[in-house]
This record gives C-alpha cells, sequence and structure tokens, in this order.
C-alpha cells in the first residue's frame, strides 16, 4: 500500500506511537494575531484519537 505523499510530510510519529502534528494558521497573515498566538501555533501538538486512524491509514502504518 501506498503511504499518501502530502500526509508524509505533515505528520510525524512518536516514540510512544502517537501522532505529531503542525498547527495551522501560522503561514500568512500574522499581523492581526498576538505574540502569545503566534508563539502558540509555533508547537507541535499531538493528533485527536478520532483522527488518528485515517492518518494511520495514510501513512501505511
Amino acid at each position: 500500500m501506498k503511504t499518501n505523499s502530502g500526509a508524509k510530510k505533515r505528520f510525524a510519529l512518536t516514540g510512544t506511537g502517537k501522532i505529531k502534528r503542525k498547527h495551522a494558521f501560522k503561514s500568512h497573515i500574522l499581523t492581526k494575531k498576538t505574540k502569545k498566538q503566534k508563539r502558540r501555533l509555533t508547537r507541535f501538538s499531538i493528533l485527536n484519537k478520532s483522527n488518528e486512524r485515517s492518518v494511520k491509514a495514510m501513512l501505511a502504518i
């Protein structure tokens, strides 16, 4: 089964098997967003349990 190349670029696996993802809304129109908001969007977060199955299918895990 092929991996989805878009998902390959956007998601990464952690050591415990969870899926890491980047936050949205950090690429442009940053002038109206607060420093705190931009700082929080920089960090990675763990993918929600409800989306985990579909992303694992795209990554062929």
